[in-house]
């Protein structure tokens, strides 16, 4: 049972983009302000919005995604070691070389032992050591090996599963969050896992997918040969039935999404009488949960089944299963060939990517994933004007103001809900930049020569951290993600809408440009997260994060039915040949897009005071708000990497993401005069508007 990150996206929080690094919260560090200068001109164009991305050839009624970004799209490749490329991979490419550059000035002092300058470096300099890492071999992690080879019994397994030390996958794994129903408490959900693919990808029938498993089982020989186990070829055709096996009582993502199904609150003894074939007290006690009185089992019979399925499998396919997802858990930390090996499949066979990214990235990424707030907080001194969260402390009001103006308005929904709504959105808790309060790494210990060991032991501090908040107060002081992070999130077990400071840049936001834009950005990405609030999980919560229907039966089926057309609308949409959008997967997101550009829009209109917006550019205030909004999404996929989207995310692809919803909004059609006949084009009466 190993460590969820706080902020999944699917479960616990809705993010804007598929990302996120999550820690939690020891003693406090106050935040430093920062002093900074807010430039004279915004950084893209005249006004925010780079025109010379416009595509004049394109008509903005048949494809405002192509009009706004067609000519960046047709002179931009995917760099080689990216699967897409657009407006949130450019901004992690800079926010990576202002981490570098923070991790190489810690690597250059003469750090004392235990300083956090000392455990940046030395992680980085371990990590970065080639020579060190080729020279050891596979000997640091021979004691490891032989300990899953010594199991004797599938309670032997599931003890060594549930080691937070090992890196090993399970049939179940869980998270610490607050209890959806008991909001005042802490509790660990358990959750179906153990897979080394998307679901779909086991059991589609396609002939795509049927490339995709022969692929894995290819590296899932690979992993078991550098374990050292002979005949490999039949070993990994075992672990992959066991794994499609699970596969096939694995909930699909759509099921997995619906909170009425996955709140599931049991005993101790109920989840062991409930799944009595799975080896619980050997899992709880490696864990250290053995002593907690409660859980909240997500995907029942999922559960249920995989133990059955665990206990029906013999025990040496189980240890062949752990002794390749150790191996390839730990490639990054190996010799280059197991490395590759593993890029060779989740890189370039269900990514397309052509090569790994650069050594240093993934050691940014590394320090970013394990110890992110300890650069968080110089990030946030040298990268985050104290001006943008003042300007973000108010966009997010006006923001507010206009939801509350338009629950007050909607005409499908009655007094009662209304009240529900505004109280949630009242309460909503917004934290901009940076925690005020830093992440305590007093007691994560780092070896310059163990890169292995250190590892092991971070694993273990994170997981230990995380249980630690089981039976104290609700943290409402804690951030999912780190400050340079490029994304966003809402979380409902505290209703808390979250901007980290790297998403605080151009396009998003931009202290100098005109408040068209950035109501069309980042005043877009807020009514989003605010969105989320209100979709069709989110709604499910009240304003206090707890899990209770305040609706009227009358109100729920009035949003039902528009959620429905929303999902028609996407059900449409065929980014590859035969590949549909899911409307129902991506539901929360599209609600979230359509709720941003809704409360954006009127937040802007808001703010001109009834006053008519300037032209700038020969462009209208409308004009450049919706620009703007289109311009942060431009992007481009690898077709592997886009089948990934379609399959496994909750976001549409980023084309869908612009063009599925300004077709949705009335200004928009007056703003590029938009008319019958043109692609894009609904009847006034076709067109969704929830919030």
């Amino acid at each position: 049972m190993k460590l969820k990150h706080l902020i999944v996206p699917s479960l616990l929080a809705i993010s804007l983009a598929a990302c996120g690094n999550s820690e939690t919260k020891e003693t406090s560090n106050k935040a430093e302000k920062t002093e900074q200068v807010v430039p004279a001109a915004p950084e893209l164009g005249t006004f925010g919005v780079a025109l010379t991305d416009i595509d004049e050839a394109v008509k903005p009624g048949d494809n405002f995604f192509e009009y706004v970004n067609g000519t960046w799209l047709k002179n931009t490749e995917i760099p080689a070691d990216k699967s897409r490329y657009g407006a949130f991979d450019s901004l992690r490419d800079r926010s990576d070389d202002n981490v570098k550059a923070i991790i190489e000035a810690a690597s250059a002092k003469e750090a004392a032992d235990g300083s956090e300058e000392q455990k940046i470096g030395d992680f980085y300099a371990a990590f970065m050591d080639l020579e060190a890492i080729e020279a050891k071999g596979l000997d640091p992690i021979q004691d490891d090996l032989a300990r899953i080879r010594a199991v004797k019994t599938h309670n032997d397994v599931a003890a060594l599963m549930g080691d937070p030390t090992m890196p090993l996958s399970a049939p179940v794994a869980g998270w610490v969050d607050v209890d959806a129903k008991d909001i005042e408490n802490y509790i660990f959900y358990l959750t179906q896992s153990g897979l080394g693919m998307t679901r779909d990808y086991y059991v589609e029938d396609t002939e795509k997918f049927a490339e995709y498993r022969a692929a894995y089982v290819d590296m899932l020989e690979t992993m078991l040969s550098e374990a050292g186990q002979d005949d490999a070829r039949a070993r990994a055709e075992a672990v992959m039935a066991y794994e499609t096996a699970m596969a096939e009582v694995h909930w699909a993502p759509v099921k997995r999404r619906k909170k009425e199904l996955t709140y599931n609150k049991m005993t101790t003894d109920e989840v062991m009488d409930f799944a009595p074939e799975f080896p619980w007290k050997a899992m709880l006690e490696a864990t250290s949960l053995d002593d907690q009185k409660q859980f909240v089992v997500r995907e029942t019979d999922a559960i249920q089944n995989s133990a059955k399925l665990f206990a029906d499998t013999p025990v040496e396919v189980l240890k062949d299963y752990m002794l390749a997802n150790y191996i390839g858990n730990m490639s990054a930390y190996l010799p280059k060939r197991i490395d590759d090996a593993r890029f060779e499949f989740y890189g370039k066979t269900l990514r397309g990517t052509e090569t790994q990214r650069d050594r240093w990235k993934r050691g940014v990424s590394q320090i970013d994933g394990y110890m992110g707030e300890m650069v968080g907080k110089v990030y946030v001194e040298k990268h985050f004007p104290p001006d943008s969260k003042k300007q973000m402390d108010e966009l997010v009001e006006n923001l507010r103001a206009a939801f509350k103006d338009g629950i007050d308005n909607l005409e499908w929904m009655g007094d009662e809900t209304k009240a529900e709504a505004q109280d949630k959105l009242r309460k909503f808790n917004p934290k901009i930049g940076y925690p005020e309060e830093w992440t305590d790494y007093s007691t994560l210990s780092v070896d310059r020569d163990d890169l292995i060991g250190t590892i092991k032991s971070a694993n273990a501090w994170q997981f230990n951290d995380m249980i630690s908040k089981l039976g104290g107060p609700i943290d409402r002081a804690e951030w999912g993600m780190n400050p340079q992070t490029v994304n966003a999130y809402y979380r409902p077990s505290l209703n808390e809408i979250v901007f980290p400071a790297a998403i605080l840049q151009a396009p998003f936001f931009d202290p100098a440009a005109d408040p068209a834009v950035n109501y069309g950005g980042i005043g877009a990405v807020i009514g989003h997260e605010m969105g989320h609030g209100f979709d069709d999980q989110g709604r499910q919560t009240d304003g206090n994060g707890e899990q209770r229907d305040w609706w009227s039966e009358s109100d729920a089926s009035g949003f039902k039915a528009r959620a429905d057309r929303l999902i028609a609308q996407y059900d449409e949409f065929e980014p590859l040949p035969g590949e549909f959008v899911n409307g129902e997967l991506s539901l929360g997101e599209n609600i979230g897009d359509l709720t941003g550009i809704t409360m954006g829009y009127a937040a802007y209109k808001r703010s001109l005071n009834g006053k008519e917006a300037p032209i700038i550019d020969g462009r209208t205030g409308d004009q450049r708000f919706f620009l703007a909004y289109a311009q942060i999404w431009k992007g481009k996929y690898r077709e592997d990497s886009m089948r990934a989207q379609l399959n496994n995310g909750p976001h549409s692809p980023v084309q869908y993401r612009t063009n599925g919803i300004v077709r949705n909004f009335d200004a928009w059609y007056e703003a590029f005069d938009v008319q019958p006949g043109d692609a894009l084009y609904l009847p006034p009466e076709e067109r969704v508007k929830i919030w």
